[in-house]
C-alpha cells in the first residue's frame, strides 16, 4: 500500500487488508513517497477509526517506500494517481511496473480512481475512507486467497 505520507490512508489499508488474510502466509506493508514521517505513528483519526472496527494499527510506523520494494513485493497498490505516478518512475522495468495498481481500480462501482485524503478534514473523512478501503481490501483479500 503506497501514499503520500503514510499516517492516513495507508495505515488503514494496511490494518484492513492484514485483518482480512492469514498472516502466516501474507505479509502485508505501507509505505509513502514521501519521507515526511518516517518513524511516525498513524494519525490519531486513523487509530482511532481502525480501532471503531477492531482493527489495531497502534502498532505501525511510517516508512518511505524505496526501490527494493519491487522485490520484496507481488501487489503495489497506490492510494492516489500521483503517488502512482510516482512509483511508476521508480520502477525499473516492465516487471516492476506491472505490480502497481491502484486500489480503487478494484471496485467496480466507484466513479473515481483516487481514495480521498482525509488529512485536513474532520473525522467523518475517515470514516468514509475507511468504508471505501474496507471494500477494495475485501475484494483483493478474495482475489488473494
Amino acid at each position: 500500500m503506497v501514499c503520500l505520507g503514510n499516517i492516513c490512508r495507508l495505515p488503514l489499508a494496511e490494518g484492513i487488508l492484514k485483518s482480512k488474510l492469514p498472516e502466516n502466509i501474507f505479509f502485508v506493508d505501507s509505505a509513502g513517497t514521501a519521507n515526511y514521517h518516517i518513524g511516525r505513528q498513524p494519525d490519531h483519526r486513523s487509530i482511532e477509526t481502525a480501532k471503531k472496527y477492531g482493527v489495531d494499527i497502534t502498532n505501525q510506523r511510517g516508512r518511505q517506500f524505496v526501490v527494493s520494494d519491487f522485490d520484496d513485493f507481488d501487489y503495489i497498490y497506490a492510494m492516489d494517481s500521483t503517488n502512482f505516478n510516482d512509483i511508476i518512475s521508480l520502477s525499473r522495468n516492465i516487471n516492476d511496473a506491472s505490480k502497481i495498481k491502484l486500489i480503487l481500480d478494484e471496485l467496480a462501482d466507484v466513479d473515481t480512481a483516487d481514495v480521498p485524503d482525509p488529512y485536513y478534514g474532520v473525522s467523518q473523512g475517515f470514516e468514509n475512507v475507511y468504508r471505501i478501503l474496507d471494500s477494495a481490501c475485501n475484494i483483493i483479500a478474495n482475489k488473494l486467497k
